[in-house]
């Protein structure tokens, strides 16, 4: 993870993000991402959290943009993270979650999110 190292500052930026999606709520990685100063940069959100061994971080938070988890369908880390989810009271239908809109980025993470 070339980028990171290079940048570790850029690291603790992310996690940091990471870590501020309140319990319940959801974000996209590249949410994650403008909010730790790197728009564009997706991937290196994705990249760190699957290189993430600290059991405290919730990565399970973390969704594509379109809210579906990123992990194949029925495999052990999809059914985990939906778990997971769902035990924050999050409405997970078919590996897909609401996202909430992004009219605003503190807002889209820390604002409600519409569970119907």
């Amino acid at each position: 993870m070339a980028a990171l190292s290079a940048d570790p500052s850029a690291r603790t930026r992310i996690l940091d993000a990471i870590r501020d999606v309140p319990h319940g709520s959801v974000a996209g990685y590249g949410q994650i991402a403008r909010r730790a100063g790197l728009p564009g940069r997706a991937r290196l959100v994705a990249r760190l959290l699957a290189d993430n061994e600290d059991p405290s971080l919730p990565w399970h938070r973390i969704l594509r943009h379109d809210g579906r988890i990123a992990f194949p369908a029925g495999s052990k880390p999809h059914r985990e993270q939906a778990r997971r989810l769902r035990a924050e009271g999050v409405a997970v239908v078919a590996g897909r979650v609401r996202m909430p809109r992004a009219d605003d980025l503190d807002a889209a993470l820390w604002g409600p999110v519409p569970h119907r």
